[in-house]
């Protein structure tokens, strides 16, 4: 990543920062756990990560190159749940990801610029971009909300715990003024 350009290496650190997120909520739980959904009309940990990857392949693979809404891709079906396998769920975590961040990889500045289009309609390639870094943290924030409500025992704050902002800043302010990523120190 070091050689990536400076708005696409923020990108995607900003994408790896909600991953590891998500990674890190779906840890602190049993992978059984994985599968229960809150009530009859939320999803499953298990689903969500369903949805996340069927979106991920079907935007990201042919990024410039072909419609974001790919034909092979069945939404409806992402909200059904069809295992019971962690494996599996976290294949897909993985396997989406990581196409994402592949495509992000290869692409150049200018390209940033290029129209793409989801469901036929244009949008630059940065635009398309920010949908979908709009799009993954919102699920993103999903599981973790489900984690948290569903782990028995202490969880491991993701953030600043609670009733530690106080000792959080003053460590920050001790320190010389610093120029990086927030993403850096998780």
């Amino acid at each position: 990543m070091s050689q990536q350009p400076a708005i696409l290496d923020s990108i995607i650190k900003q994408f790896m920062y909600y991953r590891t997120l998500g990674e890190k909520a779906m840890r602190q739980l049993e992978p059984e756990q994985w599968f229960v959904s809150p009530n009859e009309d939320s999803n499953s940990i298990a689903v969500i990560v369903k949805h996340l990857h069927g979106n991920m392949l079907s935007r990201w693979t042919d990024f410039l190159t072909s419609d974001g809404e790919k034909e092979w891709r069945n939404r409806d079906d992402e909200f059904e749940e069809d295992t019971a396998d962690p494996e599996q769920v976290w294949q897909r975590w993985q396997q989406g990801w990581d196409c994402l961040i592949q495509t992000l990889e290869h692409m150049q500045p200018e390209q940033l610029e290029q129209i793409i289009y989801i469901r036929n309609e244009g949008h630059t390639a940065l635009e398309a971009i920010n949908r979908q870094l709009c799009h993954y943290p919102y699920h993103v924030g999903q599981i973790v909300y489900i984690a948290k409500m569903l782990k028995h025992g202490s969880w491991d704050s993701l953030s600043i715990p609670k009733r530690q902002s106080n000792d959080y800043n003053e460590k920050k302010f001790a320190a010389p003024p610093v120029r990086r990523h927030f993403t850096e120190e998780v």
